[in-house]
């Protein structure tokens, strides 16, 4: 198998087909974007004067409107919305997590409930706890050491892991699976280490997953500074009880909308080339990070195509997803109706992995990844360097059983998971000039894409 460093060398003599003309309309792509991109405003009405999006409550409603809005404002040749039915889950009152020991007292624990769970009820929850690494550890200890209590999932991400996200895929099935592995040996509640890439005392929210026939259980996440006292508390005082109370709970579906805006295509308007984001958020924070920012950089390179007077061959659309947190319903029923009306998709593009300074694409068919590559000298004035195998992203996924070709918008990741579902992502969190640099680095590939072709 071949090293990075060796594919880096191998793709640095692929041919490029470029000319000096698409050096002079990247300038452009960036210059439009540094100099006079509204995205900044933009997101910043999405996120303060809107705020968080959870789907199916008012302020996602107020999200669609405004998305559409923007999309007429800038004048995209059509604008339309999708209806889409959304999960709706509601976070109630405020959760509380205790530690209750015989010889330390009581101590409350940051916490928050995790996205689609189950309430404990009124009167909370109050039992023993087993602290495991991972699912088979919890197995090996069988019902008789489960039953009755509640099951801590304690296993970090991994810290040195450079691309964070690597390590967030290491640790995320106990957040997500977590709940119905321990109600299969009788647990009464979980609680899950916050996924995040360092140490503090901010909890991180973030969907579970229940299964038909197992009894569905609580599931909160714990602060990984919190994390840290509860499994060293454990360890001196093996008694030591936990409280629980949350009144979460799950709604009927709600009727939603993805927003979608098209600049049509000149020579091949029935080839469709997508880039988009999700409009939901979870209701911590303001989502502006995950994935606010995705969304208006989205708007915002369809925007710099109208400024500049490009003309597309392909049509271009840039779709806000909705309910990607807690369902993947937008990006489902996207596909779904890509293939009723017999839409060729040709090219998805996604960005959710925040909009911190961009570093390159990931990149999933081969062909495709060696061609990008072969542009590597256009990208470099502007400190793109890395066009690396990986996937797009959910929203985009249910594309790919289209043949459509699937391309992740790749920022810097080392910050992100210091946001990620908690209240910390918020538009004081966003650097504007990182920001518009994310536009212009999606909008000038997919200018290249457009001229040159897959």
């Amino acid at each position: 198998m071949k090293s990075f460093a060796t594919l880096v060398f191998v793709f640095s003599f692929a041919l490029p087909a470029f000319s000096q003309a698409d050096e002079d309309v990247l300038k452009s792509i960036y210059d439009e974007a540094l100099t006079n991109s509204p995205a900044y405003e933009d997101l910043r009405y999405l996120t303060k004067e809107i705020g968080h999006r959870l789907a199916g409550s008012p302020q996602a409603a107020a999200a669609v409107e405004y998305t559409r809005q923007l999309m007429e404002k800038y004048g995209f040749d059509t604008v339309y919305l999708q209806p889409v039915m959304v999960a709706h889950w509601v976070r109630g009152e405020q959760e509380q997590l205790r530690m209750v020991s015989s010889f330390s007292g009581t101590q409350a624990l940051s916490v928050t409930a995790l996205g689609n769970s189950v309430g404990t009820g009124d009167s909370g929850i109050l039992a023993k706890v087993v602290e495991v690494q991972n699912f088979e550890e919890l197995r090996a200890l069988g019902n008789k050491k489960v039953e009755g209590k509640i099951v801590f999932f304690n296993r970090p991400l991994d810290y040195t892991k450079i691309n964070t996200f690597r390590a967030y895929g290491g640790a995320v099935n106990q957040r997500g699976s977590g709940v119905i592995e321990a109600s299969k040996l009788g647990a009464l509640a979980v609680v899950v280490r916050s996924m995040a890439s360092q140490v503090d005392d901010v909890p991180h929210t973030g969907a579970l997953h229940y299964e038909d026939g197992v009894t569905k259980i609580p599931g909160v996440a714990v602060s990984t500074q919190d994390a840290d006292l509860l499994s060293n508390t454990l360890k001196s005082d093996p008694e030591l009880k936990v409280f629980v109370r949350t009144t979460c709970k799950m709604e009927k579906m709600e009727p939603s909308f993805n927003v979608i805006g098209q600049l049509t295509g000149s020579e091949k308007p029935d080839e469709y080339m997508v880039v988009g984001g999700h409009l939901d958020s979870w209701d911590v924070g303001e989502g502006a990070q995950d994935d606010g920012g995705g969304c208006i950089q989205s708007i915002d390179v369809l925007r710099t195509f109208k400024a500049l007077g490009l003309k597309p061959k392909h049509s271009l659309r840039a779709v806000m997803f909705i309910n990607e947190e807690n369902g993947g319903k937008g990006g489902k029923k996207y596909a779904e109706e890509a293939l009723t009306n017999g839409e060729k998709h040709i090219l998805a593009i996604e960005s959710d992995r925040g909009v911190f300074t961009p570093r390159g694409f990931t990149v999933q068919d081969p062909d495709l990844l060696t061609k990008i590559s072969g542009w590597a000298s256009l990208f470099a004035p502007y400190e793109i360097y890395e066009f690396i195998p990986g996937g797009g992203g959910s929203d985009i996924n249910p594309l790919k059983n289209q043949n459509t070709k699937m391309i992740g918008f790749l920022p810097d990741s080392q910050r992100y998971f210091t946001l990620h579902h908690t209240d910390a992502d918020v538009f004081e969190a966003v650097n504007k000039r990182e920001l518009e640099m994310g536009t212009a680095t999606m909008a000038a590939l997919i200018y290249l894409l457009d001229k040159y072709g897959l």
